[in-house]
C-alpha cells in the first residue's frame, strides 16, 4: 500500500492508526498503546516509542518533551533462555532412515 507509514512494526501500527486513535479522544501515550497495541511486540516499544511519541506530540500539538513513556510491563517471571534456545541434536539426519 503506497504512503503507509509504519511506526511500529512489531505490531504493525501506522502512522494512521495512531491519527484515529487521537480522533477517537486517545490522548495520552498510555491510551494510544491500548488503543493501538503499539508498543506490545517483540521490541516492547524499543524502536517504536520515539516514532509514536513525536507523532502524538505532532497531532496533540504538545511539546515533544510533554509526551512521558508508557510503563514498562515486564513478565511476571522471566523465560529462562535454555527453554527458548533450539535443541542442537534436533535437526539431525538419521543415515540409516535415508537408505
Amino acid at each position: 500500500m503506497a504512503g503507509k507509514i509504519v511506526l511500529c512494526r512489531c505490531e504493525d501500527v501506522t502512522l494512521a492508526d495512531v491519527e484515529h486513535s487521537v480522533s477517537r479522544g486517545y490522548v495520552d501515550i498510555e491510551e494510544v498503546k491500548r488503543y493501538t497495541g503499539f508498543g506490545t511486540g517483540p521490541c516492547q516499544g524499543k524502536e517504536c516509542l520515539g516514532p509514536v511519541a513525536t507523532a502524538l506530540a505532532r497531532l496533540t500539538r504538545e511539546p515533544p518533551s510533554a509526551i512521558a513513556p508508557f510503563t514498562s510491563r515486564p513478565p511476571i517471571a522471566p523465560t529462562p533462555l535454555r527453554i527458548l534456545a533450539r535443541d542442537p541434536g534436533a535437526h539431525r539426519f538419521d543415515d540409516d532412515k535415508d537408505s
